[in-house]
């Protein structure tokens, strides 16, 4: 049976990281989510350019509609990649035309999800957000990976102690990312950390506080 993957990022995918998704993915089919970032055009054409001779990207738009054969589409990919923006939104959306289903059928069959700040915290059962305004709030996800989830902990001023306290409150706990970080998950369990930035790392993050995970750094 093929491996269920996802690689969640803490802030937006840099070079090294992305080169990394596409050597563990288990080809070279890539489709572009963009839902969160209200599918700009321009960005979407950026992407084409960026992965042009290294993967083989086609991009999904919901406006003004889906594509048919939605779940044919995605099936036929071997990397998902969720672009970072208002997570709320796109779960709205998602869910709306199904997408949430398809993708976790495309997880179990071992096409590896990916994505940065909403294409990071998507994927566990809660996030910490800025879809509702910048004070950052708790929302519920996909839940495809157990507990909470934090990304730009190093990035944002706010993110580390919004989620310490959203925690404290009750907030199951989880793991937060910094930016320039991926967290590579095997079922449900974390295989590893990964960086493109020394010194950048991901916590385990509880009611009894946080603990620095060792992340490699990718050369």
């Amino acid at each position: 049976m093929p491996e269920s993957t996802i690689v969640a990022m803490g802030g937006l995918t840099d070079e090294t990281l992305l080169d990394y998704v596409l050597e563990i993915a288990p080809g070279n089919r890539l489709l572009y989510v963009p839902t969160a970032g209200m599918e700009d055009p321009a960005r979407t054409v950026s992407w084409y350019e960026r992965l042009h001779g290294r993967a083989e990207m086609t991009h999904l738009h919901f406006s003004p509609w889906p594509p048919a054969g939605l779940r044919e589409l995605v099936l036929g990919c071997d990397i998902v990649l969720v672009a970072g923006g208002n997570t709320a939104n796109a779960l709205a959306i998602w869910r709306a035309h199904g997408f949430d289903t398809v993708l976790r059928e495309a997880w179990e069959r071992g096409i590896l999800l990916t994505g940065w700040s909403a294409g990071m915290i998507c994927w566990f059962e809660h996030g910490v957000t800025d879809s509702f305004g910048p004070e950052l709030a708790s929302m519920d996800c996909l839940g495809f990976l157990p507990g909470s989830a934090c990304p730009h902990y190093d990035g944002e001023e706010r993110r580390r102690p919004v989620y310490r306290e959203l925690i404290a409150r009750g907030l199951p706990s989880g793991l937060a990312a910094d930016d320039d970080v991926a967290l590579h998950y095997v079922g449900t369990d974390l295989r590893e950390a990964v960086t493109s930035r020394a010194g950048a790392t991901a916590y385990r993050v509880g009611p009894e506080g946080e603990q620095p995970l060792e992340a490699r750094l990718l050369t």
